[in-house]
């Protein structure tokens, strides 16, 4: 089973920085394992300044410019476009985020960690463009940015794709996972129903979500394994 098309949610965040988010929302509270799933944009005068976090992953993947990273480990990247960076925030981190010579913006996914993971050592992972695996098939490029090849790992079993759709794809979550897909640039059709960019469909395990560009599609789309246990969230904090 899937949901049809649907647009994501205008969020703006302290410091102005604007947000197109999937969750949570009103309309749609957190899908096990995942807190959180935005494309955020940056402006070079704004920023995530310092900030806490704990009890959950992070995974930043970037489209456009670049941000830098700094953490109270040592940690200080820059990440540009098609890198991903992973913020293991386990039992206490605190870390910023800003643009790095000018706008910049991207996909953050948050991954909860299982109850007997949250206080897990914190911890920070980078990985290029160049390293995360990309295979072409007839009627799409695929980049895996978490799952089979690719050096980001997680506590959670995730699988998390940047799919450049030129003529027809098909995604399947795995049986008895929930999974999502959200259009990043152009249009298209998923499961026959018109989608483009700012939207997405909600895809239960077992399910295959079949997609088609209108020209030119770009789609994350991601899949989790639940933890099946409750998700609160409060702000930075997944306890």
């Amino acid at each position: 089973m899937h949901t049809d098309p649907q647009p994501a949610a205008n969020v703006t965040h302290p410091g102005g920085m604007n947000a197109s988010r999937v969750l949570p929302t009103a309309a749609r509270d957190h899908l096990d394992p995942f807190v959180v799933f935005e494309r955020f944009y940056i402006a070079p005068d704004q920023g995530f300044e310092t900030h806490p976090h704990r009890g959950f992953e992070i995974i930043s993947y970037m489209l456009e410019g670049e941000m830098a990273h700094d953490d109270s480990l040592g940690n200080e990247d820059v990440v540009g476009p098609g890198d991903a960076m992973r913020v293991t925030t386990g039992s206490g981190i605190r870390h910023s985020e800003m643009p790095a010579g000018g706008a910049c913006n991207g996909l953050q996914l948050w991954v909860n960690l299982p109850r007997e993971l949250k206080g897990t050592d914190p911890g920070y992972g980078e990985a290029s463009a160049a390293e995360l695996p990309t295979t072409e098939t007839a009627g799409a490029t695929v980049t895996t940015v978490v799952g089979e090849g690719s050096p980001v790992e997680l506590h959670t079993p995730v699988e998390y794709r940047d799919a450049r759709v030129d003529g027809e794809w098909t995604w399947t979550v795995p049986d008895g996972w929930n999974g999502f897909c959200y259009g990043v640039s152009g249009s298209g059709t998923a499961a026959g129903e018109p989608m483009t960019a700012g939207e997405f469909v909600v895809v239960e395990g077992g399910d295959d979500m079949p997609l088609a560009a209108d020209g030119s599609f770009r789609v994350a789309a991601v899949a989790g394994r639940p933890h099946d246990e409750p998700i609160r969230q409060r702000g930075p904090f997944v306890e």
